[in-house]
């Protein structure tokens, strides 16, 4: 039998990876096995373990390349709005705070896919979370101080940090209450999402 190159390693090791973040996100870390896991990502089972030690080692490596890819995004959008960064928070806020966000887990941000699963698994995980939800901060913090210098507004690097944790915190606060009666009220789900989008884009 053929021995399997460096590049197919690195593919099969991406698959599994992408496999994992949509189950991950959609059923949870202990919501999907690795059999399942490894069926979604085109393998064997047996082969998981030439990748990763363990599920959980897996799940750090799924936090951290979920948060890599949801700043990336944010930049994307403040790289849009060069003149106007009131633009580029409304930008985020409407698509973070919204119904194909929240119904579509699988593909969405770590923050609030992952937020319960960070808190329960212990360290590791949550320093992982963690070094997310500075990158978040540090962006949108980022993004509330250019609104300031171009609206000759006075704010501290430590009151716009402040605002970022507010802000964001309330983001992903209404995607998980969305999330979380969206199938037996989906009016009111909606409403969770129309109310937090006005709140959060009136200051």
């Amino acid at each position: 039998m053929p021995r399997i190159t460096q590049e197919q390693k690195r593919i099969n090791h991406e698959k599994i990876v992408s496999a994992a973040g949509e189950g991950f996100r959609r059923h949870g870390i202990d919501g999907i096995g690795l059999d399942d896991l490894m069926k979604a990502a085109g393998m064997t089972p047996g082969g998981f373990y030439n990748h990763f030690a363990s599920k959980e080692d897996l799940a750090i490596k799924v936090l951290r390349r979920g948060f890599e890819d949801s700043l990336d995004a944010l930049a994307a959008i403040r790289a849009s709005h060069p003149r106007s960064a009131r633009a580029a928070i409304n930008d985020m806020v409407d698509g973070y705070v919204a119904a194909p966000h929240r119904d579509h887990p699988e593909t969405g941000c770590a923050s609030a896919a992952f937020v319960t699963d960070a808190g329960r698994r212990g360290a590791d995980a949550q320093a992982e979370y963690e070094k997310g939800l500075e990158g978040f901060f540090d962006a949108i913090a980022g993004m509330l101080l250019d609104r300031a210098r171009q609206t000759a507004t006075e704010l501290s690097p430590a009151d716009a940090r402040e605002r970022a944790i507010g802000l964001f915190s309330q983001m992903v606060g209404a995607l998980v209450v969305a999330r979380a009666v969206v199938e037996a009220a989906p009016d009111l789900s909606d409403e969770v999402l129309k109310a937090n989008r006005r709140q959060l884009k009136r200051d």
